[in-house]
């Protein structure tokens, strides 16, 4: 008789034997199997939950910041450069004053790399007498925006007076008669009216627009400006960091934050981006500590498991090989070696490894399946994935080996067996 029919006897001869340890085995694959399964749902469940969450946040960052872009863009300049000499009580007053800067310190800061701001317009002020209207006025002469060579182009905020141009305040042209189409002179020079402003309820009211040359010229200082207005990046750290950068670059300077709620506001709404950041940080931290929980109790659960289940076979195996010393002697007398005697139950021991392996493997891709539905952040595609060629073939290779170092020692006594005391004992 060939060893693989005396195998099959083997295996369906006492087959309540046989039938406890495919449950064993098969348990024992399963557990190893699920366990890792369901370890790899909760760590996939947990990544795309934060995936998903860091998208979110992205999203809604990138919706900030565009909001207070725009919401600045509508302040419009909220950063102001003087000389350091200008009394401010003197500034708010009438914002203006005899300290100037030079005009080139606009291109400097542009040409600076300068991260935190954008937008720089020089201008000049002046309040004085207009000699051919015998009004009181503010004179400021502007000039089209410094470009910015680290920056990507934005529109401009404030669009530039053309030269030989005028633009002019509500209460001036109104009281004066002034049309849209008319030439006005101002101190001994003809401007075309560039444009004419509705009622703004300020200063700008009495104030007269020229271009920067223009107004250098008519006042004597050329290549001079009474101020620089910026942009502050909404990236910034805070205006100290800025007061610092511009002071450094531009020496002889003092650096005024205007438009203080609007700013507040955005700096709050940044901190709160800030703090969502944080606690995305919070919840991945969170996730890693449960994950490894989970992995700790697995690295003592499993191996409790596998101990029982190889002892439970072990048991079943020595039981089995001393119940049948009769049979094993007989098949020593007839010429059956030690190894062949060892190759059936070794051989039994494979063959219900790879049916526990094959039944562990369903159990263990299922049951983690099944329970991990009500876990967030999981797809379809997840939840197969335990179903893979790979996991079967670890079950069955894990079950076979169990089975094999669990039988071991009771099939290499049962192999041992002399026969002249198994059939004496007979």
């Amino acid at each position: 008789m060939n060893l693989w029919r005396l195998i099959q006897k083997e295996l369906f001869f006492r087959w309540r034997g046989s039938l406890a340890a495919l449950v064993a085995v098969t348990l024992a694959a399963g557990t190893l199997l699920g366990t890792l399964n369901l370890l790899r749902l909760h760590e996939t469940s947990a990544v795309n939950i934060l995936a998903e969450k860091e998208r979110e946040t992205k999203v809604r960052g990138a919706a900030l910041r565009e909001e207070l872009r725009k919401a600045t863009l509508k302040l419009s300049f909220n950063l102001l450069i003087l000389p350091e000499q200008i009394d401010l009580k003197d500034w708010y007053a009438d914002q203006a004053s005899e300290y100037d800067l030079p005009e080139s310190y606009a291109q400097k800061l542009a040409e600076s790399g300068v991260v935190t701001v954008r937008h720089f317009l020089p201008t000049i002020h002046r309040k004085l007498v207009w000699p051919e209207q015998g009004r009181t006025i503010l004179l400021t002469g502007t000039r089209g925006e410094v470009a910015n060579l680290f920056k990507n182009p934005r529109k401009p905020l404030v669009q530039p007076v053309p030269e030989g141009g005028i633009v002019l305040g509500h209460e001036l042209h109104t009281s004066l008669g002034i049309s849209p189409d008319d030439t006005v002179p101002l101190m001994g020079r003809d401007f075309a009216v560039h444009r004419l402003h509705e009622e703004r309820g300020s200063k700008d009211d009495i104030t007269v627009w020229i271009s920067l040359k223009d107004a250098q010229e008519l006042l004597g200082k050329e290549g001079r400006v009474s101020s620089i207005l910026a942009l502050e990046c909404l990236c910034a750290t805070g205006v100290e960091r800025v007061r610092e950068e511009i002071q450094k670059l531009l020496p002889g300077t003092q650096v005024l934050e205007m438009g203080s709620r609007v700013l507040a506001r955005a700096e709050t709404r940044i901190r709160a981006g800030k703090e969502t950041k944080a606690l995305l940080k919070e919840e991945a931290k969170q996730q890693a500590k449960l994950q490894a929980g989970r992995e700790r109790l697995a690295a003592v659960l499993v191996p409790l498991i596998m101990v029982l289940c190889g002892g439970w076979i072990g048991l079943l195996s020595f039981t089995s090989a001393r119940s049948r010393r009769d049979e094993i002697g007989m098949l020593r007398a007839v010429g059956f070696g030690t190894g062949r005697v060892l190759m059936i139950f070794i051989g039994k021991a494979v063959l219900i490894g790879f049916l526990g392996g094959l039944f562990g493997y369903v159990l263990g891709a299922a049951l983690p399946a099944i329970f991990a539905r009500g876990l967030e952040g999981l797809t379809s595609a997840n939840l197969v994935a335990g179903w893979l060629l790979t996991n079967l073939l670890q079950a069955v290779l894990a079950a076979a080996l169990l089975m094999v170092i669990a039988g071991w020692i009771p099939a290499l006594l049962a192999a041992r067996t002399d026969p002249a005391e198994a059939l004496r004992e007979k």
